[in-house]
């Protein structure tokens, strides 16, 4: 029959009325930027976070680089990110003029390794921005303790981590502040690009919406540095409509992710680890084999869809060699790298659908007999 990777249909069916009639209310309007919708949402959004404030912009991107440049962090300074991330974390330190300095993860949740944290740490650095990575917590109580004894600002990279708990508290609730995606195929999705800071300091989130709206406190003067980051009405309206449903949505997520668990628990491929004291939401289910690439193969030609999350670490990308990292550096990421293949994932997926993917994956035979012990 065959699997999608992601399929967005079923979730945007239920609410398709709602979120029709909220468009059309604004193109009549014609109020297309920084809209009413965006602060109902922002005050929604923020709320679900835990958060005092939240501030919408354009893209996840553009969240983590105007929370940097709203805590002055810029030029001749360092932040220290994981080395197993979409590379817009650390574009989003370059970008803000900042140079990001890498860190190996945890073999086991395949986020940043805390434990690595304080030896990178230099008279130059300034931040730490963990990424909750496929939705799964970083351990953050032990790093906002380094971050507090070295001074350093904690921004978390939310962009897979809608929802999340870690200690009963929501991802993104932990440090000074935090950014999110809502690229459509996030969790909580728009229908185009859009993002959002969240925080609980009001002169930062100040900041964040003067340098999202072109450096301007007020119209045509310009105090700030004049970045155009600013969210359209119509996505802060479709995920003011979505946001009630996500807790059910990351709890679906969770019942595939359980069955996937129990299916695969006799399969020739490592399935994830949940760290104690965290509720993940499965942005991403990835598993991890030594034959990706024929297990890759093989699946597709049954039809199901597949990913990788992320093919080519930070430090060997072609843009970042200026700096300065070695292929072998970073063990744990270089090695993941080459064995993670994420599987179907989304909310409306059903046990017949996750039933299939694991038989495709128990009838693939590899050439090499060799396998991965967890």
């Amino acid at each position: 029959m065959g699997v999608p990777f992601v399929d967005l249909k079923p979730d945007h069916r239920e609410i398709e009325n709602e979120i029709m009639e909220a468009v059309r209310k604004i193109i009549l309007q014609t109020n297309f930027i920084l809209g009413e919708d965006v602060k109902l949402f922002e005050a929604d959004f923020a709320e679900f976070c835990g958060r005092k404030y939240a501030i919408g912009v354009d893209n996840g991107l553009a969240a983590l680089k105007i929370a940097l440049r709203a805590y002055d962090i810029g030029e001749g300074h360092e932040v220290i990110v994981p080395a197993n991330t979409f590379v817009a974390t650390a574009a989003a330190v370059t970008f803000a003029g900042a140079r990001p300095v890498l860190v190996d993860i945890k073999p086991d949740t395949y986020n940043i390794d805390v434990d690595k944290i304080e030896a990178a740490i230099t008279e130059r650095t300034r931040a730490i921005m963990p990424v909750h990575l496929y939705g799964i917590p970083v351990d953050m109580d032990p790093l906002m303790e380094i971050a507090s004894k070295h001074n350093l600002v904690v921004i978390e990279d939310t962009a897979q981590g809608h929802g999340a708990y870690y200690k009963g508290r929501r991802a993104g609730s932990f440090g000074h502040a935090a950014g999110f995606s809502f690229y459509p195929t996030k969790n909580l999705g728009a229908a185009g690009d859009a993002g959002a800071i969240v925080t609980d300091d009001e002169e930062i989130a100040n900041r964040c919406r003067w340098l999202r709206n072109v450096g301007s406190k007020e119209k045509y003067l310009h105090d700030f540095e004049p970045y155009n980051h600013r969210l359209d009405t119509i996505q802060a309206a479709i995920l003011k409509i979505k946001l009630p449903h996500l807790d059910q949505w990351s709890e679906q997520r969770r019942q595939a992710a359980n069955l996937y668990d129990e299916l695969l628990a006799n399969s020739d491929v490592v399935t994830p680890i949940v760290p104690a004291e965290t509720v993940p939401v499965w942005h991403l289910y990835v598993v991890r084999s030594r034959h990706r690439a024929d297990l890759q193969k093989h699946l597709s030609e049954r039809g199901i869809g597949t990913a990788i999350h992320y093919p080519i670490p930070i430090h060997l990308q072609p843009f970042y060699a200026d700096l300065g990292y070695a292929r072998g550096e970073f063990p744990v990421t270089e090695a993941y790298s080459e064995e993670i293949l994420s599987l179907p994932m989304y909310p409306a997926i059903s046990e017949a659908e996750i039933r299939e993917v694991v038989d495709a994956i128990k009838s693939f035979v590899p050439n090499n007999a060799e396998v991965i012990t967890a």
